[in-house]
């Protein structure tokens, strides 16, 4: 019996992966990264690594990102784990002073089936780690509000938002790294966003990225100043 459900676990397990080989879509990106030069004699360049928050930022305010050395990764849909394996190509690999890291609401949505909030944390350390040993300053950013997701109705995302926000903020804080918070400077009286920051609850409007766009620039300037 056991040696049935092994072989069965491994028929799913590649069946899977027939499925869909490039699981963390490390191809997404692959042609615009082999056209990034090596950073500029004093450019302080950073990534933005994320999910479809991250995603859709540049098209929803592409004037932010223009003229300035900044890096848009976020992959819709992306759970932390898919975000730890492009992390090499998508980040380390560019070079960059900074990498903005905004991760966990997929990972709560359940994208990839249930989660332990433990392990998204652990795939949030991996990436800050792997950062750090490669000289990249580190902002963690919370996760931002979310009241319900439109495609997973059963779920309360509300006290797991926060239990993680308080993970990561703690973390941060003991090394050295900065913590952007987001959810304080957008979260209503429901635990939510609101219609104007974010129209589904979850992904912000123009007006919502006009709220983090300052939120973000200061906590790039306190990474690049701090000892990490």
């Amino acid at each position: 019996m056991k040696n049935s459900i092994i072989l069965l676990f491994l028929l799913v397990t590649v069946a899977a992966e027939a499925q869909n080989p490039d699981w963390p879509n490390i191809k997404r990106f692959e042609q615009a990264n082999s056209k990034v030069p090596s950073p500029a004699k004093g450019e302080k360049r950073v990534v933005y690594m994320g999910d479809s928050l991250t995603d859709f930022w540049i098209n929803k305010d592409s004037t932010f990102f223009a003229g300035k050395p900044y890096y848009d990764r976020g992959i819709s849909g992306q759970t932390t784990g898919q975000m730890l394996v492009r992390f090499r190509e998508d980040v380390i690999n560019l070079k960059p002073a900074v990498v903005v890291i905004l991760a966990g609401i997929n990972d709560i949505a359940e994208n990839n089936g249930p989660s332990k909030l433990e392990d998204v944390m652990g795939n949030i350390i991996s990436m800050a780690e792997l950062a750090k040993v490669n000289h990249i300053k580190v902002v963690l950013s919370s996760v931002l509000p979310a009241a319900a997701f439109p495609w997973r109705p059963s779920i309360d995302p509300k006290p797991k938002v926060k239990a993680l926000n308080d993970m990561m903020k703690e973390y941060a804080q003991k090394n050295n790294f900065v913590y952007l918070d987001y959810f304080t400077a957008m979260v209503d009286e429901n635990q939510g966003l609101p219609k104007n920051l974010a129209k589904d609850g979850v992904h912000p409007t123009l007006e919502g990225y006009k709220i983090m766009e300052p939120l973000v620039e200061k906590a790039i300037a306190e990474a690049l100043k701090a000892k990490q």
